[in-house]
């Protein structure tokens, strides 16, 4: 029977369908992101529906981050052999699908389980978006692709609470929180039909050996590391939590190992192992994850204390989230038009001095607050300075890394840290969860919140120190999606490299 599909197997050239290809992608690819920090305001309502505390929550928003982080690089591995038409076809019909689980979620438990496995799915859809866009775009058009792609991308994590609160606060047909999750349901409907019908077909290459050692290495280490973190402020911090905490360090530990041995034994490992022998590289590993969990971690501080400590609706709360989104936006806006070029890496110094500043000012706003008169407006002048400094470096951070990084590495490196962006944020939500809640459970909501501000200072200077062993200068945005440079004779030719 003849297909009445009219996606054609080898597109000859530039394909017809290809800017709806891109509006699926950051469709899709958004609904992804947004459900890291989405479900930040969903606190109260989860612990009135569900009966979630402390624990519960922190596993609800970090565990999503988690199983998305540990399978990011799997995922654009599976997109190589399997073709990424396919893979970003099961990602998105299993991510619908974990969206619908988690609106119906009986209890906390199931709530969880459903939101691991919808990281699960996230981390197959992710990691094809980008790929696929390179495969349907080249030369000015493609530099163009990215210039939307990216800031888009950039902007969703940021705004989730916002949206979050909008939909729990709106409490649309009575389903509260569940709305948060459903909404997933016809878009990604909608994005499945679109995709299955325009994006092209093309093939996978079965030749590249999906190594599953290296990604149960992985996934066991994040989760022997996550675990204590969630669960061992509650527990009053036995020996367990610190004997999981080494178990993970000897994992990657392991991991490292088991990359370079089995690219020494010559087949296909998930990291190129040249990567983690490039110091300025691993270095700038531990900084995405330190400013990520400091970022990620003190936005769901932020959230908390406007819900439980000030008792703001969700929607309120939401909205108590915005200063900080428009100041990433100006921060991102001011950085990637002029700044990072001209001044080159001390954009990045510059970024955590400015969030320090904004963190100093939210402090002294935090000790003059009148309970009984408080609103958002006594806070808006700290969140929105620390949104700034983290625009000006989120705008920047991958291309000086990936400036240390060789051409034929820059896919393998650009998944790894996305991988370790989304690890990084888990690991902010675990930490900045138990050091706000240890004060909170007495009813110190402020010191509670002081405490997340000089964890976020720490977490700030180090990634300050960590910034002096960065590259000068950033690559080109279109480099960091794993596009080569143009060679020399003026060729058309891009080189394209799997994320």
């Amino acid at each position: 029977m003849r297909d009445p599909s009219p996606i054609p197997d080898e597109p000859t050239g530039p394909y017809r369908w290809r800017w709806l290809i891109l509006t699926v992608m950051i469709v899709a690819e958004i609904m992804d992101l947004l459900d890291a920090s989405i479900v930040n305001v969903a606190g109260p309502d989860l612990e009135k529906s569900l009966g979630a505390g402390s624990v519960g929550l922190q596993w609800v928003i970090g565990g999503y981050a988690l199983t998305l982080g540990a399978g990011l690089v799997l995922g654009g591995r599976l997109g190589d052999r399997y073709g990424r038409r396919r893979m970003f076809l099961i990602g998105l019909a299993a991510f619908t699908v974990t969206s619908l689980l988690c609106a119906t979620a009986p209890n906390i438990e199931s709530l969880i389980t459903f939101r691991l496995l919808q990281g699960t799915a996230g981390a197959m859809l992710l990691p094809q978006g980008l790929g696929l866009l390179r495969e349907n775009f080249s030369g000015p058009e493609l530099t163009r692709v990215f210039a939307i792609f990216g800031p888009v991308l950039g902007l969703g994590g940021i705004v989730g609470p916002v949206l979050g609160g909008f939909l729990i606060q709106g409490d649309f047909f009575g389903l509260g929180w569940r709305s948060v999750f459903l909404v997933n349901v016809p878009i990604g409907i909608a994005a499945l039909i679109v995709a299955a019908r325009f994006v092209p077909r093309k093939a996978g290459d079965r030749t590249v050996r999906v190594d599953t050692a290296g990604a149960a290495l992985i996934v066991a280490s994040c989760a022997l590391l996550v675990l204590p973190l969630n669960q061992g402020q509650e527990s009053g911090w036995p020996l367990w939590t610190w004997l999981s905490m080494a178990a993970s360090a000897i994992g990657f530990a392991l991991f490292a190992l088991q990359q370079r041995r089995t690219a020494a034994a010559g087949r296909e490992p998930l990291v190129t192992p040249g990567l983690l022998r490039k110091p300025a590289f691993t270095v700038g590993l531990g900084g995405i994850a330190l400013f990520f969990g400091g970022l990620i971690g003190t936005q769901l501080v932020l959230t908390l204390f406007l819900q439980i400590g000030r008792h703001f609706t969700a929607g309120d709360a939401g909205l108590g989230n915005l200063p900080l989104a428009v100041g990433t936006a100006i921060g991102g806006a001011i950085s990637g038009a002029f700044l990072a070029d001209r001044i080159g890496r001390k954009v990045l110094q510059i970024g955590p001095l400015v969030q320090l500043a904004g963190a100093a000012v939210l402090w002294f706003e935090l000790d003059g607050l009148d309970a009984a008169s408080f609103s958002i407006w006594d806070i808006v002048p700290g969140t929105t300075v620390a949104g700034v400094g983290a625009g000006m470096v989120i705008a920047a951070l991958f291309g000086f890394i990936l400036a240390a990084v060789d051409d034929d590495e820059i896919g393998s490196a650009s998944g790894v840290l996305s991988a370790v962006q989304a690890i990084g944020g888990s690991l902010g939500v675990a930490t900045f969860g138990s050091v706000f809640f240890a004060k909170a459970g007495t009813g110190d909501f402020t010191g509670g919140f002081h405490r997340a501000l000089i964890v976020q200072g720490c977490l700030l200077a180090a990634f300050l120190a960590i910034t002096f062993l960065l590259p000068r200068k950033g690559r080109p945005e279109e480099e960091q999606h794993g596009i080569a440079p143009e060679p020399a004779t003026g060729s058309d030719t891009h080189q394209h490299l799997a994320v």
